[in-house]
């Protein structure tokens, strides 16, 4: 069977020149693929599957600070020399493409277009953290829970739409609360009519209160 990758910011051809570089590793449901503090040495790009990205400490407490699916990949910081910033674990059952760092300057070199595409994903990181440390500073949980929904959804028809399943501890893990502050403000929000919530999506129907 033949193997393919498929990255948004490159061609067919390109992204068969990168897989020609990597390793292709498989992963169950709830595999750490990295763990925070370990060793840089390789960039991973998602073939099939998703995985969280989180922080923690000693004691097992998380902050989640993303999803990352099929076509998307991490571990890019590993261009500048140190260790992980952050541990990834697979969600779903996953299939990597695993490339070393020095293939991947190599790659880079050979295709500055997205050499480009990486350092604009950084750069756009780096907005999401300072955007995120403001939040923690200046919002109370309602704002940041409501700042973290209208940053994952996107329209859909008369309505906003986070077409992923996102538990309330999810939630909670994103904007560093308990999950039961994010059940009391998501039954309030689904009784007022502002959120219909299933177990694949959320709806965001209306304008969400600036207030709870």
């Amino acid at each position: 069977m033949q193997i393919s990758l498929s990255v948004p910011d490159l061609s067919p051809r390109d992204a068969d020149d990168l897989l020609a570089r990597a390793a292709i590793r498989s992963f169950p449901r709830h595999a750490v693929v990295i763990n925070e503090g370990d060793d840089s040495n390789s960039v991973y790009f998602i073939m099939s599957g998703a995985v969280r990205v989180f922080l923690s400490d000693k004691d097992g407490n998380e902050v989640v600070i993303g999803t990352l699916r099929s076509g998307e990949y991490f571990g890019e910081m590993a261009l500048e020399p140190g260790s992980r910033s952050a541990s990834v674990m697979a969600t779903e059952p996953l299939k990597l493409a695993c490339v070393g760092m020095d293939d991947f300057r190599n790659f880079l070199k050979k295709h500055p277009d997205f050499m480009y595409s990486v350092l604009c994903k950084l750069i756009r990181r780096v907005r999401t953290v300072n955007r995120n440390i403001k939040g923690l500073a200046l919002l109370d949980v309602y704002g940041r829970l409501v700042q973290l929904l209208q940053d994952l959804a996107v329209p859909s028809g008369s309505e906003l739409l986070i077409d992923e399943p996102l538990t309330q501890q999810e939630l909670a893990s994103r904007i560093g609360c308990s999950r039961e502050m994010v059940s009391k403000i998501m039954k309030d929000l689904v009784d007022g009519g502002y959120l219909e919530v299933s177990r694949k999506h959320i709806a965001i129907k209306r304008r969400l209160p600036a207030s709870w």
